[in-house]
């Protein structure tokens, strides 16, 4: 059961890795942050995803689905964003991001990666 440094160090050795983040949706505070680059300010990426997924949870629950969110994926020019929930009892309320490269990122693989990190992640 690795813990928030050792599952960021993990999300960045996923293929095509730029930086990975745990965030707190409901206050939008970034937790930890691993990579990134001079030019993508993680923190504020982080940060800024949150009203993305308090957006998703509103839709899900103004259609009454019985269903919670997996991950989502979002696909820039040059980059694929993944956000997944913690789904654990002490992880409520926050979500895993990572960013990655299109051109050096298997997406399924990274989305796998991914969901491997959040699942065992000790809070």
């Amino acid at each position: 059961m690795p813990n928030l440094d050792v599952a960021l160090k993990h999300a960045m050795s996923i293929d095509g890795a730029i930086g990975a983040a745990l965030v707190d949706y409901n206050s939008g505070m970034t937790l930890g942050v691993a990579g990134g680059t001079g030019e993508i300010d993680l923190t504020v990426a982080a940060a800024g995803n949150t009203d993305v997924v308090r957006a998703k949870l509103r839709t899900i629950e103004m259609l009454n689905l019985n269903d919670e969110i997996e991950d989502i994926l979002i696909t820039l020019g040059t980059q694929y964003h993944l956000i997944r929930p913690v789904t654990s009892r002490t992880g409520k309320g926050l979500f895993l991001y990572l960013m990655v490269s299109k051109s050096r990122a298997n997406l399924a693989m990274a989305r796998h990666q991914l969901r491997t990190i959040e699942e065992s992640l000790e809070l």
